[in-house]
């Protein structure tokens, strides 16, 4: 049976305040507009509504005309992971670069920046940072969106990060709670396990979002993965132990708790995705994020209905309920609060995400070349995006070494015949071959090795994690896929 939500009765306007979805289109849909009026209190921006800033502005003006309060949310991570320029590349490098760089003043810096940009187009809630400590370098889904390895240097980056964001009103949210860096499965596809002990939980995973709840994160983003050493039964995001008895309890945080984002298979294939809603709530989160693939109006019925029937059925006390949708709205009062704040003012760096790409570069010569003056043959092989990063947004150093060296062409590749495919392409002109994370990619290992055979003066860059050992006359390192380290890498690669 629907229940109504027609006179918008409390538990109702409850059930859709906890909600967290998206929807079609670069402007607002009816049904969306009148959920607002309803209850509905949060809303998420993807790529798909995303054409320019002024139409994101105006969409967020669109929105909160129905209720002036409306958290706007966003998964604008920069780097790899952008939604506010999915088609052009971000103007700001990743956290594996800042990680690179291990400046704090500068990860404060680009963090304001971007929340700048992003408070100007309306958006005042980002699922951001990522706070995984990137344990296992064949990690698929992290890689390059973490900070590094180094626990102490996750941490201190992580708090940076959400200072910088928070000072212009944009609230934080640190994720992948308890640390989604040392998996080999993606949750997108899979319930992934942490098989570690206590000491190493403590010590390592649970370093970086101590430092954000010290620095004062508004919100924290669970993670769709099972650590047996804190609960042998249920994923983090449906885990009471985990985000009430660890989170709230043992870390004492008090702010909003948000899931990643419910559709992912391993939430919705295990335990479906309505009852899965139903779970989290009742394990301590406070909103769910739902809209990456289902963005229509059924959805958020639907799941709205779960809720309340399971309030009544007496499966999720309305008292939690109750106080998830509080948090919510708290949430949005500071948002609304701070978009009012002369402290918001200061002055602007418009190039710090350049600047900041240039300076995690780094550039190996493993032996004598000659210098890069001339038109090359760019070869891009290109590994399956996962599904966080997606597969719309360009990447690479054609584009700018067409416009630094005219008569460079370019190809992408991939696959086992790659490096010959490549090799025949490029018809005996030098080469600079682009990679992302090579020491992941067997085929792409297979093709430089085709390609430096044949030419060993090629240059390689490599735009991932750099784990496996520099190779090619010239190894360029950049720590990530944004536009502006394209940009940074062909700086270098010119540079020699």
């Amino acid at each position: 049976m629907t229940t109504s939500t027609t006179g918008t009765d409390t538990l109702t306007r409850d059930a859709l305040a906890v909600l967290q979805p998206g929807f079609a289109g670069t402007t607002a849909p009816d049904w969306v507009r009148r959920r607002l009026s309803e209850g509905l209190a949060s809303v998420a921006l993807f790529g798909r509504n995303v054409a320019t800033a002024e139409q994101v502005t105006a969409l967020t003006a669109q929105l909160r005309a129905e209720r002036d309060d409306l958290l706007v949310a966003i998964d604008e991570e920069s780097g790899d992971v952008t939604r506010l320029e999915v088609r052009t590349g971000s103007s700001f490098p990743g956290n594996h670069a800042l990680g690179a760089v291990d400046d704090t003043a500068l990860t404060r810096g680009v963090a304001r920046e971007l929340g700048r940009r992003l408070a100007e187009c309306g958006v005042n809630f980002n699922w951001a940072p990522s706070a995984d400590v990137n344990a296992n370098p064949d990690n698929p889904v992290i890689g390059v969106r973490s900070f590094g390895r180094d626990t102490d240097l996750v941490a201190r980056h992580t708090a940076a990060y959400v200072e910088g964001l928070q000072s212009t009103g944009v609230a934080a949210c640190t994720k992948h709670f308890p640390g989604h860096g040392d998996t080999s499965v993606d949750s997108h596809h899979a319930v992934p396990h942490i098989d570690l002990d206590a000491t190493t939980l403590n010590e390592r995973e649970l370093q970086p979002f101590r430092a954000a709840i010290a620095a004062g994160t508004r919100a924290v983003m669970s993670a769709h993965i099972r650590v047996p050493v804190l609960d042998p039964d249920r994923p983090a995001t449906l885990s009471r132990r985990i985000l009430t008895g660890l989170l709230r309890g043992e870390l004492g945080y008090q702010g909003l708790i948000v899931t990643d984002g419910m559709e992912m298979r391993a939430i919705s294939g295990t335990y479906g995705l309505e009852h899965g809603v139903v779970l989290a709530i009742a394990a301590g989160a406070d909103a769910i994020c739902v809209g990456g693939g289902l963005c229509d109006e059924d959805t958020v019925q639907g799941l709205t209905d779960a809720l309340v029937a399971a309030v009544r059925s007496g499966e999720l006390p309305e008292e939690r309920l109750a106080d998830a949708a509080a948090r919510v709205r708290a949430l949005a009062d500071w948002t609304a609060g701070m978009r009012r704040s002369p402290a918001l003012e200061g002055d602007r760096e418009p190039g710090i995400g350049l600047t900041a790409a240039r300076r995690a570069v780094t550039v190996t010569r493993t032996g004598p070349a000659a210098p890069v003056t001339g038109p090359v043959y760019v070869a891009t092989f290109h590994p399956a995006a996962n599904i966080a990063v997606g597969d719309e947004t360009p990447w690479g150093v054609g584009a700018e070494l067409e416009r630094l060296l005219p008569g460079t062409t370019t190809g992408s590749f991939t696959g086992p015949d790659a490096g010959a495919r490549a090799l025949e392409a490029a018809a005996g002109r030098r080469v600079v071959a682009v990679v992302r994370d090579e020491h992941r990619h067997p085929w792409m290992r297979t093709a430089l090795d085709t390609l430096l055979a044949a030419g060993p003066d090629t240059v390689v860059v490599e735009m991932g994690v750099p784990q496996s050992a520099p190779r090619g006359a010239l190894h360029v390192a950049t720590h990530g896929a944004a536009r502006v380290c394209g940009t940074a890498a062909a700086e270098a690669v010119v540079a020699g």
